[in-house]
């Protein structure tokens, strides 16, 4: 398991960006109590000038927001300030989105509801070159699951065009969109 360390250097500026206003208050509150000096933003347009204003150290970001996408900020926040960690939040979490944070320069990406303490964790890991292995690893079924949820978000829930691109037959498609996801 990473071994927490206290936040790289002097400063501890940290920049959330979630519109989920009671969630972004606790947490804003909990950092500050960790030592963290704190900014907060409600959208996409308001982290990205939060970042062109200052760029923080450290970045808690909802991966979707009212006005877009919190991998823009990410990705902003990188070009401006590559020294800092960025964690990814989200309630929607799938492995493509995972990969594409992480690529944009992300430290990690944490599946909502996350705590205090796990986005603390996040953000002051020292990062391993060998992955842990899962205690619970995802089934095949879940993956497949996974994957065509992605392509179907992707072609903005049309369902024939979807099945289109997974090369599967519309109903096969509509049966496996109805059921709940594997475990």
């Amino acid at each position: 398991m990473d071994t927490p360390l206290p936040p790289a250097g002097p400063e501890k500026t940290l920049l959330i960006v979630d519109d989920d206003k009671p969630f972004q208050s606790r947490l804003c509150r909990a950092m500050e109590q960790r030592g963290f000096s704190v900014t907060t933003a409600d959208s996409v347009a308001e982290g990205l000038a939060a970042i062109s204003l200052s760029p923080p150290a450290f970045a808690v970001i909802d991966l979707r927001l009212q006005d877009g996408s919190g991998l823009d900020v990410i990705s902003q926040l990188k070009e401006r300030r590559p020294d800092s960690r960025g964690v990814i939040l989200t309630g929607y979490g799938n492995i493509a989105t995972a990969v594409t944070a992480v690529k944009l320069g992300a430290f990690d990406y944490l599946a909502k509801p996350a705590d205090a303490d796990e986005i603390y964790n996040a953000l002051v890991a020292v990062r391993h070159d060998k992955a842990e292995l899962p205690e619970n690893p995802m089934s095949a079924d879940r993956v497949r699951w996974e994957h065509i949820q992605r392509i179907y978000e992707l072609c903005g829930r049309n369902v024939s065009e979807t099945a289109r691109r997974l090369n599967m037959h519309r109903r096969t498609l509509q049966r496996i969109l109805a059921k709940r996801a594997p475990r």
